[in-house]
């Protein structure tokens, strides 16, 4: 029997597509205790990328030694999964008092916000993407991604329109029901209503750590490559300078970024690859973690300073030089990565390498 199996109370339902998802809901149901810990069923909507799924799994298992219930979903594995994955899980979303999801954005949670009657709804972290959230539901604006901001609606967008529009007035407070973020990322707009909770990683500092801390540097991987954002030519040239530059020896690859680039970075930059199994925020306060930390713009700039709190670890942020941008980039790429950056606390600001 699980610890809270026994506990009655408000039934919480948490919708998680990824490691750092289901890592935030975790800090969400820690902070929280014991309030938040009755009933808590995590759902992982599967990803079909290996990569994310083996985290998740890793994820998972930590969970369920906290006692909370895993159910996991082939929410992608065909045609019909999602039907059957909706079908199934819409009893427990009519049942639930409180949905937490993770990413605002995806199709999947949108259309399962249209079915739940939760009187209450909160957003964990899905990373930088929490703050373009928070300002375009300030703003009154379509959800839509920052790295795709610009382009025109696809047909299937348009055919989406009704429910990600009805997915975002779900996710406006109202008297009906209450809207929670909680997030370690800064937000320079707040929409009326909404409870802004701040995310410590109290549970990720109790679990782990502290960490042995190592001479060298360590470097964070980006999935700017992948996204389109960044020309993959000079970004492994970033990377390169850098890890000249501060002595970098191993390169913690993101979980999106491709094979055929980390072998390119590899080959030309001799830096150590390195496929984490959890998100990084654990893996450097399990240690063995480099004195220094780089990294591009990007969450855990925001993140590990946190989770590395009381340590000697001192993580430093390299801009991205505009030249680096893509031609299909959207127009908003430049501004949201340097406001990345310049709202990091507690990080070393690193002007943008030069290409050589």
């Amino acid at each position: 029997m699980s610890p809270r199996a026994g506990n009655t109370g408000p039934h919480t339902l948490a919708f998680v597509e990824s490691p750092v998802q289901l890592l935030n809901v975790l800090e969400w149901a820690h902070a929280r205790e014991p309030a938040a810990g009755p009933g808590l069923t995590l759902v992982v909507l599967s990803p079909i990328d290996p990569m994310t799924r083996g985290q998740l799994r890793r994820m998972a298992e930590l969970a369920r030694d906290d006692g909370h219930e895993v159910r996991w979903e082939e929410a992608r594995g065909g045609a019909s999964a999602p039907f059957q994955t909706i079908g199934g899980l819409a009893g427990l979303l009519r049942r639930a008092d409180r949905v937490v999801l993770g990413d605002p954005f995806s199709r999947y949670v949108q259309l399962l916000l249209t079915i739940t009657k939760a009187r209450d709804l909160v957003v964990v972290d899905d990373g930088t993407a929490t703050m373009e959230f928070v300002a375009q539901l300030a703003r009154g604006e379509r959800l839509v991604r920052w790295h795709r901001k610009g382009g025109r609606p696809s047909p299937r967008d348009l055919a989406f329109a009704p429910i990600s529009a009805a997915a975002r007035k779900r996710l406006t407070p109202s008297e009906r029901h209450t809207v929670e973020i909680f997030s370690s990322m800064p937000m320079e707009e707040t929409p009326d209503g909404v409870t802004v909770t701040a995310n410590t990683f109290a549970w990720t500092r109790d679990r782990f750590g502290p960490p042995r801390i190592t001479k060298g540097a360590d470097m964070v991987g980006t999935s700017l490559v992948e996204t389109g954002v960044v020309d993959g030519d000079r970004y492994l040239e970033a990377v390169g300078s850098l890890a000249r530059t501060h002595g970098a020896t191993r390169y913690f690859a993101h979980r999106r970024e491709s094979t055929d680039k980390l072998h390119r970075l590899a080959v030309e930059t001799g830096l150590e690859i390195v496929r984490p199994d959890l998100p990084l925020e654990l893996i450097a306060r399990r240690g063995p973690i480099g004195r220094t930390i780089l990294s591009f713009p990007s969450t855990v700039v925001h993140t590990l300073p946190l989770a590395l709190s009381g340590t000697e670890v001192r993580v430093a942020v390299c801009d991205i030089d505009p030249a680096w941008l893509t031609e299909s980039a959207s127009p908003r790429a430049q501004g949201f990565l340097s406001g990345v950056t310049g709202t990091a606390r507690d990080v070393t600001r690193l002007s943008a390498v030069s290409a050589v």
